[in-house]
């Protein structure tokens, strides 16, 4: 089922999948991600896990409302504090996020702001620092954007693919970012947490987990061969019995 929502400064596409009991599981999708890009995910999630599933596209992304400004180097702190204002919109008062790369990263920084909010945590390839490899694989993309049709390719899922593109590579290619450190935000995290990342990934090494599992309070850590950046569509089946196991014992 899919609607519209008001968070920030603009309306924002949402959808949910099921109607399981218990807490539902938040999706906060990559940074150039969208509802469509999760694509069967979150039914067969839904399905698996027996709760509803809910994702919303952030401004800029999809169908939702273009951002009204250019992104800053605190973007996703920015986006860390919408959090609250998506809960209410969605009419959530708690849910278990699930946040892939990006989406990874807002939880954690919103994690630590407001502990109220997220029952766990079930992170896919998050980013805790920026490694010279995340700038190296972001770097070969731009290089490759245009000779590739990616923005064509793109046009399913986003209204704006080559803004977007632009928007988000440019931040995580400045120089003023290279010192881009979340570390600190980890110590307030009170949430247990599900640390997902592949053992193939061109964008994050195992130190993004190393770093996080050092961090947090309670933490399982699932390593899967065979898989890159997109554990969920890599290794579905092992992600689905992962998360279905975390989950089993939770509200």
């Amino acid at each position: 089922m899919t609607c519209w929502i008001r968070a920030g400064n603009g309306r924002l596409e949402a959808a949910s999948w099921g109607d399981g009991a218990g807490l539902p599981v938040l999706l906060l999708h990559e940074g150039l991600g969208s509802i469509r890009l999760w694509k069967h995910f979150p039914a067969r999630l839904a399905e698996a896990s027996g709760r509803r599933v809910v994702a919303w596209s952030r401004a800029g992304h999809g169908w939702s409302a273009a951002r009204p400004e250019p992104r800053g180097l605190d973007y996703m702190h920015r986006e860390a504090d919408l959090l609250p204002a998506v809960h209410e919109a969605l009419g959530l008062e708690r849910a278990h996020w699930l946040g892939h790369s990006d989406g990874g990263s807002i939880s954690f920084i919103a994690a630590g702001r407001f502990p109220a909010l997220p029952a766990s945590l079930i992170l896919e390839a998050p980013h805790v620092f920026l490694e010279d490899m995340t700038v190296a694989g972001i770097s070969a993309v731009q290089a490759g954007f245009a000779a590739s049709n990616m923005a064509k390719r793109m046009e399913r899922y986003h209204q704006e693919p080559a803004a977007l593109f632009e928007d988000w590579s440019r931040v995580w290619l400045s120089p003023d970012f290279r010192d881009w450190n979340i570390e600190a935000s980890l110590d307030l995290v009170t949430a247990p947490a599900l640390l997902i990342q592949g053992r193939d990934d061109q964008f994050g090494s195992m130190k993004q987990l190393d770093r996080a599992a050092a961090a947090l309070r309670e933490t399982t850590r699932l390593e899967l061969e065979n898989c890159a950046h997109s554990p969920h569509f890599d290794r579905e089946e092992a992600v689905l019995a992962a998360i279905c196991e975390f989950l089993k014992d939770k509200d």
